[in-house]
């Protein structure tokens, strides 16, 4: 099993098969509007639009399980990004990432690339999932890596 066995939902609500991804690098971030670390998306675009051209593709994922920090529905979320942060890169539709209803992709990146001390679970919004091009989780990072800090390990995949 790897990342492109999975398909999520854009924010708009379409199916989004990451195998539509298939030989490019993908980042995998979950999100949120109303968090300290929101000023990432930032940080997340510049490295989309510096990478995208070599086969970068970075997923958002918003999430609102961290302090009720994502509770924005579809549209409302479509227009924070673009408004706020001029977030061009694929937005997905709000998922959970722990718990029962974790989504799937969600489910297996934690059970790929476990964090500190080997816990699962995601501790917080902005946590950064690297997979490569064959489809291999390959690395976890924390919310406070900034994206400019990914991008010696981006690189290198590429």
């Amino acid at each position: 099993m790897n990342a492109y066995d999975f398909t999520a939902e854009t924010l708009d609500g379409k199916p989004a098969p990451l195998s539509d991804y298939r030989d490019k690098v993908l980042l995998i971030v979950n999100t949120a509007s109303k968090c300290g670390f929101t000023p990432q998306y930032s940080g997340l675009e510049e490295l989309w639009r510096k990478y995208k051209d070599r086969g970068l593709v970075i997923l958002g994922f918003p999430c609102n399980q961290f302090g009720a920090q994502e509770p924005g529905n579809a549209a409302e979320i479509a227009n924070f990004c673009s408004l706020t942060y001029d977030v061009s890169f694929p937005m997905m539709s709000k998922i959970d990432v722990n718990g029962p209803s974790a989504d799937p992709l969600y489910a297996w990146l934690k059970r790929e690339k476990k964090g500190l001390l080997g816990s699962e679970n995601v501790k917080w919004n902005f946590t950064k999932f690297l997979v490569d091009k064959s489809g291999e989780a390959v690395a976890r990072f924390a919310p406070t890596d900034t994206p400019k800090s990914l991008e010696s390990a981006i690189e290198a995949l590429l």
